[in-house]
């Protein structure tokens, strides 16, 4: 085991996460909010805990990629892509007060995490699967966001 790469995959992660937190948590006590959720939106104080425990799963499973695979090769490109998408999420929704961009970033964001589980998948097992999780979560905030659309 390398320590410094693995915690570096979960620091890289758990980062992306940190850095949308501040596009975030400015938005939530008042334009979120005053938006129209549909009844299975759950508690805010929920979200913290999924995402951390997310973005360390992503950390683990970038980690065990890297040490078997390298940093430069197709899998991470997806892998960095997606990552970058799922940031820019945060900003289009709560930043930029938009959820119709955010719709259109989660939809690419859901394939591009798919993709990852597949490449990752032909390299390590447990690395594809530890995205499992990942993949939920986003088909929920898919359809969340979906819904929120609607409603507003």
């Amino acid at each position: 085991m390398n320590l410094k790469k693995l915690l570096f995959s979960v620091f890289l992660c758990l980062s992306a996460g940190f850095v949308g937190s501040f596009f975030t948590t400015p938005a939530i006590p008042a334009w979120y909010a005053s938006l129209n959720k549909p009844f299975f939106n759950p508690p805010n104080w929920i979200f913290a805990p999924v995402w951390t425990t997310l973005f360390l799963l992503m950390g683990v499973s970038l980690y065990l990629v890297w040490i078997k695979n390298g940093i430069n090769s197709k899998p991470m490109i997806i892998f960095f892509i997606q990552l970058a998408f799922n940031l820019s999420w945060s900003i289009l929704f709560f930043a930029l007060k938009s959820p119709i961009s955010a719709l259109i970033d989660i939809v690419i964001l859901w394939g591009l995490i798919l993709s990852t589980i597949l490449e990752f998948l032909k390299i390590s097992k447990p690395a594809g699967y530890l995205l499992f999780p990942y993949l939920a979560w986003v088909s929920f905030a898919s359809v969340l966001n979906f819904s929120i659309v609607i409603l507003n």
